[in-house]
């Protein structure tokens, strides 16, 4: 991923949060013979304690052929993707001054990669379907739990899938945010973003009113 020092993010904790936040992720290894690369979206739990930068858990389909691939490459990278929004020109102070501006976006996303291993295990991956049940049923007023369907019908959906564990060793954190723009362009940015009737935008003038200090 290109990341200029200027909007480097480098604090585990942000970057973490980010993963946290995100609700799907994206897992790209590459393809056998320097084919074009496997990619697979899927929802993926940190467990931020086990080894340096954590370890994400979850699970694909075992009629993906990635898995296979996976197993053979040995390592992946997985992409979570935060708060994007469109900027316009028009939202710059500078467009008043000279009209040097030109459209561009702002986004947060983090890059994890590390080594793989692939789960076959029925008992392992049970105590990894259960655990990313609970973190996604969590919110819920009534969560659904992994027990409460037959076991004779969960070990079958069982043998449908593969567990993937991968163990970052490298975390790419990468926050976008018109840092390269003057204290006002960027105020204008914030400005408009929070006056829009679209959440998303309304999300990155949230994450950069952060940045700012709640200005």
């Amino acid at each position: 991923m290109y990341n200029p020092p200027a909007f480097r993010e480098d604090n585990p904790e942000i970057l973490h949060g980010v993963m946290r936040a995100a609700r799907l992720a994206l897992l790209v290894s590459a393809a056998p013979d320097g084919g074009v690369p496997d990619a697979t979206h899927l929802p993926l739990v940190l467990d931020a304690a086990q080894g340096p930068h954590g370890t994400l858990q979850g699970h694909v389909a075992k009629a993906n052929p990635q898995w296979r691939n996976l197993a053979a490459a040995g390592r992946a990278r997985a992409i979570f993707a935060g708060p994007e929004a469109y900027v316009s020109p028009s939202l710059y102070a500078s467009k008043a001054e000279h009209g040097k501006v030109v459209p561009t976006w702002n986004y947060v996303a983090v890059h994890a990669i590390g080594t793989v291993e692939v789960v076959e295990d029925p008992e392992r991956l049970h105590a990894l379907v259960s655990r990313l049940t609970a973190r996604h049923e969590e919110p819920r007023a009534a969560p659904w739990a992994v027990t409460d369907a037959p076991e004779p019908f969960v070990a079958g959906q069982l043998k449908g899938i593969v567990g993937i564990l991968l163990r970052i060793e490298t975390l790419i954190g990468k926050r976008k945010l018109s840092q390269n723009r003057s204290a006002q362009d960027r105020a204008g940015v914030v400005g408009g973003l929070a006056a829009s009737p679209d959440a998303a935008d309304r999300a990155v003038a949230a994450v950069m009113q952060g940045d700012d200090g709640g200005a």
